[in-house]
Formats: structure tokens, C-alpha cells, sequence
């Protein structure tokens, strides 16, 4: 799988969220660097107040000063962190824009990659990862100057305590660094486990109801029980080896005062040290420390940001790894873009669909549609029937571009269509699927998805989709909050609701898949019988039933991913033996009269 390299991520995110970044790296050195003003400030204290060398501006002179070094320096701390969390938010928020477009690119009916827990999970703890990387960099230089500044004024004044008080810390980066390795692959297994877990999650909200009409509760909380603890022993592990290191670091620090100490009170008392000396050091000694725990921290988390780039780059598996960072509006203040509205031109008109030659295969099975060829003229109805599994469902997919066509043409007024998930979009088309999906939102929202109420005729839209009785029944109207995929709505409404979000937008071309399958007879004919009543319209559909093969100017019948043959349906009913069953009964119900998703 190609990637990309976390250096050319982390310069793209920086140059993304600069001006927050410079504010946060200037200040964070200021506040870092700052410390060393502190240390000579207390030496000067200290040495004043034992008689070695008086101050120039007396004691209270430097209190001031240390008064003042310490005010600048809480003011720097609260005003880097405004950078430097504005420059985190910016960052995921690119990463997050771009996941999310990549993946609103690919074919519209191609599954995700992954679990939608796990995806959620990438995309909330991977992307806070690699967001978090860059600030890391300002953290190095600011405590590897800091810490280069304190050693060299520590060397100047007693060379050879300097020296043996470095020797642990260089002794604990050496091993820290061996040890990062370990690190890299226990926290590695822990994103894997935390993903399975919140993955296997998702797939069991989703199939609640599944689950409890076979039985499966107690397997499926034994499966989830066993993803639990194979996450709380990787977890576990990742979590005892970080705070290993840490107190590796931490523990260093305390060998390393305690060495200088053991020194200094050798040197204090045959006059080459201080008190004020003493004090400068055991000042320094966290300085100095910092250097090689923070070098040491961004190594191991620069290789594991390649763990986190690769974790994202699986969400989006036909876009190039560059498109994870691609910079790009991420709208951080001010009012949010409008959804664009196309106006209905005259370069959308319809007049002829051609599609010839289809050709898809899902990978795994080898089952779909080979060689099919449809032709869709203006004004026309057309009905796409067959039993389970003979590809009619696929068929309009691969037309509409909701599936990537291994073979064929499609024409558009007898122009090729080279990208047809980009061309066919309202006002040209719309499409509702078999199992229209709805949001947890206002039922008006779910009709409008974003466009401009005042630039479309609603009520229209609600009334070809026989909604307006519905409507009056429902508690607050246009406004009531459907719930998570309509659950407050019936299938039949669900269905309508979403033919609705077709007609708001008046397409020239109606693309359904067996709308009608939830509505009652009378429902039924009075949606169709309102559809027909639009000007111009052009319907192709996805239908078993007799009432649309009746309306039908034309029938395709599918078998076996073919065209088994078309045309007038009493044509085909004295020619085509498939016809002749379908319409007859002969094929159970549950092989002709329901459609499938996938393969139907």
C-alpha cells in the first residue's frame, strides 16, 4: 500500500495551520528559555545574600526581575497554548475533511474498507495523532537550545560536575532509544484492539435486531468479551512500557541532582562553589534532562506516526496518499460556506440515456452484470425486473457511476459519459435506493440536504410524494427530528421522504429502486399517478410490481446478469419465458418479488 512519508505530512499540516504554529513555537522557546534567566537570576540572589558577589541592583532588585521573568513567562505559557491548539483543531480538521471527501469520491454503493467503529475510531485517535506530531518540533528546539544554554554556562562555572552529572542522562537516552522499538510495536497492537473492539461495536448496533431474533445475544457478548481483553492486556502492556520510560527520565533526573550535590558540597567547602552556583545547578539539572526525554519522546512518536498514516490511508483506498493532507478551507471562524444550488439549464436536458455493453463483477463472488445495454429516451418509463440475485439493482448502480463499470459506455444525448458518479447528480439525475437512508434530523433537512428552502418548490416536492397527510400527523410537522435512519417513520413514509429529497430537486432524469415496495395499494397509485403528472418526466426503475410494469413503455428483464430481453410487457409476455413466470407466480415470492441490496 502506498503511503506517505510523516515528514512531508507533518510540513504540510504546518504550513496548513502556520501563523497559530509560529505563535506557538516563538512563545514556547520564550517560556523555555526564560528558565535560564532564572537560574542566574537566583544565583545572583543567593550569592548576594552569602556576601560572594553583591548584586548591583541589591536583592530586591532581583526579585523584581525574578517577579517580572516569571509574569512574562505565564503570559507566554496561556498565549502559546492558544497557538497551539489552534494549530491541533486546524490540523484534524484538514485530516478529517480530507478522509471524509476522499471517501465521499469513491463509488457511492462500495462499502467501506473497514467496521464504521473502527473508521470513527481512526478518524477521532489517528488523526489526533499525526495533528499532534508537529508540535513536537518546537518542544525539540526549544529544550535542546535550553538544554545546550545550560550546559555550557554549567561548564563554565565547575567543568568537571557538569560532567559527571550529564553521564546518567546520556546514558538513559542511549537505552530510552533502544527501547522505542518495543514502544512502536505495543502501541501499534493497542490502536489494532481498540479498533476491533469499537468496530465489532458498531456492527452490533446495527444489528440489534438481527442478533435477538437468532438468539446470538450470549455468543455475540462472549465475542465482545474476548476483543475486550485483548485490548485491556494490549493496552496493559502499552501503558506499563510508557510509564517505564517516563520513569526511566524522571528517576535520571533525581541520580543526576543527587551527583550534583555529592559534588557540590566537596566544592562548596574548598571554595571553587557556591551557594549561589548550587542553586543555578539543581535549577539546570531539569533543564539539561528535558533535552534528551524530549528528543527521545519525538523519535519513538515519529515512528509511530507511520502506524497512524497508514491507519488513515485505509479509509481511503483508491485516492493517492498525497490527498490525506492536501490543503484546503477547514473554516475555523465565520459563517460556514453555503451548499452550492445548480439551476436547472438547458445544458441538463435529457433527451436520450445510453448504456451499452455494462459490465461488473463484484470481487470475491464473480457475480453481477456482463454485457448489458439499456436505451432511455425522453419522457419515457422504464422498467428494470427479474428475479433475486439477476443483477438489477447492480445494473442501475454501475449506471449511475454508484459502482466502477469493469467494461461499456454510457451516453448522455449521445455524448460519452467519462465520470458518471460526478455526472449524474441533480438536476440531471436523482436516485432513490432500495433502502433509502435518512439522518437524524428534521424531516424538512432530510428533504432538503443543505439546499436553500427559498430556491425550491417543497410543497410541490412533499405532495408528488403523497407526504402531506403524514406531515399533519407528525408532532412538529416538517420539523420533527426523524430519529437515527428514520426510525420514527414508517417504511412507507421513509420511502416517500425520500422520493421527496428527488423531486425538491427536479431532475430530468427519475432513477428508482423499488420505491413502491412499502406502500399500500392506494399510496402507490396516487404516487405514481403524481409523478406522471410532472412535465417531461423520465423514470427508470427498479420493479416487480404489476401495477408499474403496467405504466411501463418499456421492460427490460434481467437474468443471470444478463438481458434476458425487453420490451413491451405484453410483448414479453407472449415471447419471454422469464417474463412469463414473474408475472405468473411460478418462482417463489422471496426469488421474484424482493429485491436484494448488493446483487438484486
Amino acid at each position: 500500500m502506498k503511503t506517505i512519508p510523516t515528514w512531508q505530512a507533518t510540513w504540510k499540516l504546518i504550513r496548513k495551520g502556520l501563523w497559530p504554529f509560529l505563535l506557538y513555537a516563538v512563545l514556547w522557546w520564550f517560556y523555555l528559555a526564560s528558565a535560564v534567566t532564572n537560574g542566574l537570576v537566583e544565583r545572583a540572589f543567593f550569592d548576594d545574600l552569602t556576601g560572594v558577589t553583591p548584586a548591583k541592583i541589591g536583592v530586591w532588585g532581583l526579585l523584581a526581575v525574578l517577579a517580572g521573568v516569571h509574569s512574562a513567562r505565564m503570559v507566554a505559557f496561556f498565549a502559546k497554548t492558544y497557538g497551539e491548539e489552534t494549530f491541533r483543531f486546524v490540523a484534524q480538521a484538514l485530516l478529517r475533511k480530507n478522509i471524509v471527501a476522499n471517501v465521499l469520491r469513491r463509488p457511492g454503493a462500495q462499502v467501506l474498507p473497514l467496521p464504521p467503529g473502527d473508521a470513527l475510531n481512526r478518524l477521532r485517535d489517528d488523526v489526533a495523532e499525526l495533528a499532534d506530531f508537529p508540535t513536537w518540533l518546537p518542544h525539540v528546539l526549544g529544550n535542546l537550545s535550553t538544554a545546550v544554554i545550560a550546559l555550557v554556562i554549567m561548564f563554565t562555572i565547575h567543568p568537571t560536575i557538569t560532567l559527571v552529572a550529564a553521564l546518567p542522562l546520556i546514558a538513559t537516552f542511549v537505552v530510552g532509544r533502544y527501547m522505542m522499538r518495543f514502544l512502536v510495536r505495543y502501541w501499534k497492537t493497542s490502536r489494532e484492539t481498540t479498533g476491533a473492539v469499537t468496530g465489532f461495536l458498531g456492527e452490533v448496533l446495527d444489528a440489534v435486531q438481527a442478533i435477538k431474533i437468532a438468539d446470538a445475544e450470549a455468543g455475540v457478548i462472549a465475542h465482545l468479551h474476548t476483543l475486550n481483553e485483548a485490548r485491556r492486556k494490549a493496552d496493559l502492556k502499552n501503558s506499563l512500557f510508557l510509564q517505564l520510560l517516563n520513569g526511566l527520565w524522571y528517576n535520571i533526573g533525581d541520580v543526576s541532582l543527587a551527583i550534583v550535590l555529592l559534588l557540590a558540597a566537596r566544592a562548596i567547602q574548598v571554595g571553587t562553589f557556591t551557594v549561589g552556583d548550587l542553586a543555578l545547578f539543581t535549577g539546570y539539572v531539569w533543564l539539561v534532562m528535558d533535552g534528551p526525554e524530549v528528543i527521545g519522546g519525538f523519535i519513538a512518536d515519529y515512528q509511530t506516526q507511520a502506524v497512524s498514516i497508514k491507519r488513515m490511508l485505509e479509509l481511503q483506498p483508491d485516492a493517492p496518499p498525497e490527498t490525506l493532507v492536501t490543503p484546503g478551507p477547514v473554516y475555523t471562524r465565520g459563517a460556514f460556506p453555503e451548499v452550492p444550488y445548480v439551476a436547472k439549464s438547458a445544458r441538463h436536458r435529457l433527451e436520450t440515456l445510453e448504456g451499452s455493453g455494462l459490465s461488473y463483477r463484484y470481487p470475491g463472488s464473480g457475480r453481477g452484470i456482463e454485457g448489458v445495454s439499456l436505451h432511455v429516451e425522453r419522457g419515457s418509463f422504464t422498467v428494470i425486473t427479474g428475479r433475486i440475485g439477476s443483477g438489477k439493482t447492480t445494473l442501475l448502480r454501475v449506471l449511475l457511476g454508484l459502482l466502477p463499470r469493469d467494461a461499456g459506455e454510457i451516453c448522455w444525448n449521445g455524448e460519452t459519459v467519462e465520470d458518471p458518479a460526478a455526472f449524474f447528480k441533480p438536476p440531471r439525475s436523482a436516485y432513490t435506493a432500495q433502502v433509502p437512508l435518512l439522518f437524524s434530523e428534521s424531516l424538512k433537512d432530510n428533504i432538503l440536504m443543505g439546499l436553500p428552502e427559498e430556491r425550491v418548490d417543497l410543497g410541490a416536492a412533499i405532495h408528488a410524494a403523497v407526504l402531506e397527510q403524514d406531515i399533519e400527523e407528525l408532532e412538529n410537522g416538517l420539523d420533527t427530528v426523524i430519529g437515527p435512519r428514520g426510525i420514527r417513520l414508517s417504511g412507507g413514509q421513509v420511502q416517500r421522504a425520500a422520493a421527496a429529497r428527488m423531486f425538491v430537486r427536479e431532475p430530468e432524469l427519475l432513477v428508482f429502486d423499488d420505491l413502491s415496495s412499502a406502500l399500500d395499494v392506494e399510496t402507490e397509485r396516487t404516487l405514481w399517478e403524481r409523478v406522471f403528472e410532472r412535465p417531461g418526466v423520465t423514470c427508470l426503475a427498479v420493479s416487480h410490481r404489476r401495477a408499474v410494469l403496467r405504466r411501463a413503455d418499456r421492460v427490460i428483464v434481467v437474468k443471470g446478469g444478463q438481458v434476458e430481453a425487453q420490451g413491451r410487457l405484453d410483448e414479453l409476455l407472449e415471447t419471454c419465458e422469464e417474463m412469463q413466470r414473474l408475472w405468473r407466480g411460478d418462482l417463489a415470492p422471496a426469488q421474484c418479488l424482493i429485491g436484494t441490496r448488493g446483487n438484486s
